[in-house]
């Protein structure tokens, strides 16, 4: 508390400022303390959104996208004013600070900013459609678990089916609260699942520096594929696997030093399932569980 009153005398001595008192918003952000914990949301920024896009009226959707339809650059028809596209995509990636749950599919969409067509507005409006069924959806980050630290990658193979280039996604866990996602394509073209899984195995080193965490000892790293495990603990495998950027071998170094430890998860439990591929409604309401993911009504006031 020194320390943050020296920052404030500071501050003002620069600056007009005025002492708001406890957090409770910040540029769409919305702030709770109940009694599980710290509860961040945007509901206001959600309804804004319907307000301006008109979701309203429309049946709520338990999925964010629509299994049965692959987005490519062809599909659809061009769309005259690329801009409304844009702006809307946009404003979904800033929504992806609270809601780990749509991170996947404005990842995909994020991928037509250039050449917007129909089908790819039409599926930014069923996300919308998705998000009316919970607008009050954030993400609790919990007080009752102790600072151990877990990361889950993920990838899916091959899924863009315009370039083959795999999607690697990951979250990091400080006890049970999400601290970090995200979802992204990968730079080059995997020749196996084992080579993409390798290749998303996240870099945790430069997040706990940033956070300044320190003494969390050894960070399980939890993958679901058994080959890329075996690249990580047997050098040997490394002649295999030459073709794999030199990079990812870090994971290697990082293992022998007892940074990370690479562990095997079975595929209905890797919670980054959420951020590489769709599953069903169940599975994806189970995973999002896991990663502190619920709704404002259902905590104590």
């Amino acid at each position: 508390m020194e320390s943050i009153k020296e920052a404030q005398t500071f501050l003002s001595s620069q600056f007009y400022m005025k002492d708001m008192g406890e957090l409770r918003y910040f540029i769409g952000i919305e702030v709770d303390k109940p009694k599980e914990g710290t509860f961040i949301s945007q509901e206001k920024y959600v309804m804004d959104l319907f307000t301006e896009y008109g979701p309203q009226g429309c049946k709520p959707l338990k999925l964010p996208m629509d299994s049965h339809v692959s987005l490519t650059p062809e599909a659809g028809d061009p769309l005259p004013h690329p801009k409304p596209y844009q702006k809307l995509v946009g404003k979904l990636i800033y929504l992806t600070i609270t809601r780990p749950d749509i991170a996947f599919i404005v990842h995909v969409l994020s991928k037509f900013m250039h050449s917007p067509t129909s089908a790819h507005l039409q599926a930014a409006k069923r996300l919308l459609r998705y998000l009316s069924s919970s607008p009050d959806q954030g993400i609790l980050l919990a007080n009752t678990y102790v600072a151990t630290l877990t990361a889950y990658g993920d990838n899916d193979w091959a899924g863009c089916p315009s370039t083959r280039r795999s999607t690697s996604g990951f979250c990091i866990l400080l006890g049970q609260s999400t601290i970090s996602w995200k979802s992204k394509r990968q730079f080059v073209v995997s020749r196996s699942s084992a080579e993409a899984e390798y290749r998303s195995m996240p870099i945790t080193k430069q997040l706990l520096k940033d956070l300044g965490l320190t003494n969390l000892g050894t960070t399980p790293l939890f993958c679901d594929n058994q080959a890329a495990l075996a690249i990580a603990a047997n050098p040997v495998h490394h002649e295999r696997t030459k073709h794999v950027d030199i990079d990812c071998h870090f994971i290697k170094d990082k293992t022998t030093y007892g940074v990370i430890s690479p562990t095997h998860v079975p595929s209905k439990h890797q919670i980054a399932d959420v951020f590489t591929k769709l599953l069903s409604s169940a599975q994806h309401k189970h995973l999002l569980s896991k990663l502190g993911v619920c709704s404002s009504s259902s905590l104590s006031a």
